[in-house]
């Protein structure tokens, strides 16, 4: 199976020297995309494995200044596309400018924050099409028509269609109501060539078989931190690769 995988961490998860070890196995393991959570006291949309992770990660230390050191060593270890996936508060503590100036800085490609709709951006949107960084809209089945061709209309690089409502971690079972879902955004799209990423409780290969079709690529995010958890003995570094030859083989 060769489908082209987002893969996801969080920073300083399981701590600082660990999110790195994870970072390079998700790369040496053939992820096409890294995306790097900065973890958040309240992270509205993610599931009880993302939320424990950044917990942890925050009492490992984490701060912003920390984040960017580590996608700088990971910057160094790969030129992998990097996404940065972060929540509007952090971004509007830091200044929206200055934020992105860091993202740029720093190598980041793309830009994912799940609670900013558009029309509230503070310019965000705008401005990272200025610097060249990819600000990727997150939609979910529940959007409706109208929202939907709004948002391709802005003509984003990448589009995060999350494969069902409510938050990450739970097991999504692939089927006819969302990969309907995935073929009504490319029909919305009126022949524009956004770049559909979908994620959302995707933990196994037949769950990536089945969406590759229909994708640019599929995120895959807790299943690595469970497999984090579940680990033993194992080092970040061997859990995670162990993980990713089982998705992708």
């Amino acid at each position: 199976m060769n489908h082209p995988l987002m893969t996801h961490l969080v920073a300083y998860y399981p701590d600082r020297e660990g999110s790195f070890q994870v970072a390079r196995a998700l790369i040496d393991g053939g992820a096409a995309y890294l995306e790097v959570q900065f973890p958040f006291s309240d992270p509205t949309a993610d599931g009880r494995v993302i939320q424990t992770a950044c917990a942890r990660a925050l009492e490992q230390g984490f701060r912003v200044g920390g984040g960017f050191e580590l996608i700088a060593r990971i910057r160094e270890h790969s030129d992998i596309p990097l996404f940065l996936m972060c929540y509007a508060n952090t971004i509007f503590f830091h200044g929206v400018e200055a934020f992105l100036g860091r993202c740029l800085s720093h190598g980041v490609r793309g830009i994912i924050v799940p609670d900013l709709p558009l029309e509230n951006d503070e310019n965000l949107f705008a401005m990272a099409a200025e610097l060249g960084i990819w600000a990727v809209p997150v939609v979910a089945p529940t959007v409706r028509e109208e929202r939907i061709r709004f948002i391709v209309g802005k003509k984003p690089v990448y589009l995060y269609a999350a494969l069902r409502a409510g938050i990450t971690g739970a097991e999504t079972e692939i089927g006819e109501h969302n990969i309907g879902f995935l073929r009504w955004i490319a029909a919305c799209q009126g022949g524009e060539d956004t770049r559909i990423l979908a994620g959302f409780g995707i933990s196994k290969a037949d769950q990536i078989t089945a969406l590759a079709p229909h994708v640019h690529a599929v995120i895959v995010g807790s299943a690595f931190i469970r497999a984090v958890i579940e680990g033993g003995d194992c080092s970040p570094y061997d859990a995670v690769m162990g993980k990713m030859e089982e998705l992708i083989g």
